[in-house]
């Protein structure tokens, strides 16, 4: 669906990607994860057309994303970790807004609000939101669009606990086989059942790219045993208050739970090791 193709981009004073390329494909909830600075928020810049790399190409559809062409733009939503709303209803943002995609649902919109509590669209005015309100609305809003790609950038900060767990249903309850969401962040418990795909990026270089299902066929997690000793060599042991979390080798074929967070921590410490074992995917 979207692909950069060596793309070199910098901003003044820091070089972020060079000869860079990835691919996102279609029908998939991708994790885009890293730490800060490692350069998630720009890929998703770049990939909207946002920002313009000054080598290389991004195609959405074999279409050049940096020409920002009308059926690309009507066809794409990003959800920054960060934005604005006007000082206005929610009824009139989305009568301004919806003709700019051809597939926006208005009954979507009400589902996704009832999702986080919101049911009364009417008396909703965008300027009397909290943070973690606008944000709720907004994603509501991005996802009633029903563009064939989603990228949403760090979706989860602001939001209370309750609403993280709304989180998860919401966006499972708006996947089809026919829509990409690329989710961005560093809190990866948040998105861990979501998640088909995990793209790890650290230092502007991709240290892993592989589906959930390849990830537990090559690795095995052991979530919170006391063990020390292993009839592996561990990739990585983190202790935690329920016991040790553990990443090894899954030369045995056996089924385990991922670990987000396990794996995350353990590819930046240990890419040398883990990376080889899907080289070959």
């Amino acid at each position: 669906m979207i692909e950069t193709k060596e793309i070199t981009f910098r901003y003044k004073r820091k070089s972020v990607f060079k000869d860079f390329s990835c691919t996102f494909g279609n029908g998939k909830v991708y994790g885009l994860l890293g730490k800060n600075g490692a350069g998630k928020s720009t890929l998703i810049y770049l990939m909207a057309g946002l920002l313009k790399p000054y080598k290389g190409k991004i195609c959405y559809n074999n279409e050049n994303v940096s020409r920002r062409p009308a059926a690309v733009l009507q066809d794409m939503f990003v959800v920054p970790e960060e934005f604005e709303l006007p000082n206005i209803p929610l009824k009139r943002y989305m009568s301004i807004n919806k003709h700019f995609y051809p597939k926006f649902s208005e009954e979507q919109l009400r589902q996704n609000l009832s999702l986080f509590e919101i049911d009364d669209i009417e008396k909703v005015n965008l300027g009397a939101l909290s943070f973690g309100q606008k944000k709720r609305v907004f994603m509501s809003f991005a996802l009633a669009t029903n563009t064939s790609l989603l990228m949403m950038d760090e979706p989860t900060n602001g939001l209370d606990i309750p609403a993280k767990s709304q989180f998860k249903k919401f966006i499972a309850s708006n996947m089809t086989d026919e829509r990409t969401i690329i989710i961005s962040t560093h809190q990866v418990q948040d998105i861990e059942k979501l998640i088909e795909h995990v793209v790890i990026l650290n230092d502007s270089a991709i240290l892993l790219d592989a589906s959930t299902e390849e990830i537990c066929r090559r690795l095995c997690f052991v979530n919170g045993t006391n063990q020390t000793s292993f009839r592996e060599t561990p990739f990585y042991i983190s202790q935690t208050f329920q016991g040790n979390n553990v990443l090894l080798p899954n030369n045995g074929g056996e089924e385990s739970m991922l670990n987000l967070e396990t794996l995350f921590n353990a590819v930046l410490e240990r890419h040398e090791k883990i990376k080889p074992l899907f080289n070959n995917e």
